[in-house]
């Protein structure tokens, strides 16, 4: 790893998780230069502007409404841009109207000899990864999908909340679909190497069943949050910065992530939430997690669900 290399991070679309991104980005002083791109040239241009404006008050960087060309010298290309969930409506529901935008994008990324690492965050993010591999033609260690890790985040952050332990602390995957059909995996649930469903027994005024009450709120939490705000963009945008430090720094961290899947936990030829070793080459190599045989069943249905998307945008596929 070059220490003395100029990194830098262009963001596609500038709408609230992009110019959220950007915001946290520049704040935790991960990037030396971040480029924003979007169809509306002045709203990029004006995040830019207030970006720069807070500069005397954090570290050293250069921030630029950019095009296409800037794609060329950059070490990740995070995508934002598409539709947003609407109130009532699935990721899924997302899906055929993203993956056009998205071959248009990535297109022209690759169109200007981009030679880094893709990092989705749109959804369905576990379709539209898969789409962004299948259209750049890149190896799938370099394209990365946010996956999980939001849900991840929020199942620790509930389970802390829960047991008052600092949600650092709690080590617990949601794997699967970014959407309705994910799952907690218990079985490697654990505070302080104590797994999760031995800690809720000894507690007075807990019971087992707190915890399928925690999952329902982690997996159900953007449809709140958009019924009370219109959309999501605090939690993936520190998300996306948690990954792009990992890979910009070479940390070799695990995170849960939409990955490629080549056999691991028997799956072929899909993007979904696993946990994975990240770092500049993009994942070094998916965890495989010893799965109960619930989990097991879960995971298989929850790709299922993720497969079925992914062939109507790709039907020729087998």
């Amino acid at each position: 790893m070059d220490w003395n290399k100029t990194t830098r991070v262009v963001v596609i679309g500038a709408g609230f998780v992009g110019s959220s991104y950007a915001f946290a980005m520049l704040n935790q002083g991960v990037a030396d230069e971040i480029v924003l791109i979007d169809l509306d040239r002045e709203r990029a241009e004006g995040d830019a502007m207030d970006l720069n404006h807070g500069l005397p008050f954090t570290e050293t960087a250069r921030i630029w409404q950019g095009d296409y060309a800037d794609c060329e010298s950059a070490d990740i290309v995070v995508i934002t841009a598409g539709a947003n969930q609407e109130p009532g409506e699935t990721r899924m529901d997302l899906a055929g109207k993203n993956a056009k935008v998205f071959q248009s994008i990535v297109q022209q990324v690759t169109d200007h000899n981009f030679g880094g690492l893709f990092l989705v965050a749109t959804n369905p993010v576990d379709v539209l990864t898969y789409a962004t591999w299948k259209y750049s033609g890149f190896p799938s260690h370099r394209v990365i999908g946010s996956g999980t890790i939001l849900d991840t985040a929020r199942f620790r952050y509930l389970l802390g909340e829960y047991f008052n332990v600092d949600a650092r602390n709690v080590h617990a995957h949601i794997m699967g679909e970014h959407g309705d059909t994910e799952l907690p995996v218990w079985s490697h649930a654990d505070i302080g190497g104590r797994p999760v469903r031995d800690y809720v027994n000894d507690r007075e005024n807990a019971d087992v069943s707190d915890l399928d009450d925690i999952f329902v709120n982690v997996r159900d939490a953007a449809y709140h949050v958009i019924q009370r705000k219109g959309a999501t963009y605090y939690g993936i945008a520190m998300s996306l910065v948690r990954l792009t430090r990992a890979m910009l720094r070479d940390e070799n961290a695990v995170l849960t992530i939409s990955a490629y899947l080549d056999g691991e936990y028997g799956e072929q030829d899909i993007y979904t939430g696993v946990p994975a070793v990240v770092n500049a080459s993009g994942v070094r190599e998916v965890i495989e997690l010893d799965l109960d045989e619930t989990e097991k069943e879960q995971f298989r249905a929850s790709n299922e669900v993720i497969r079925t998307a992914n062939q109507t945008i790709f039907p020729d596929e087998e």
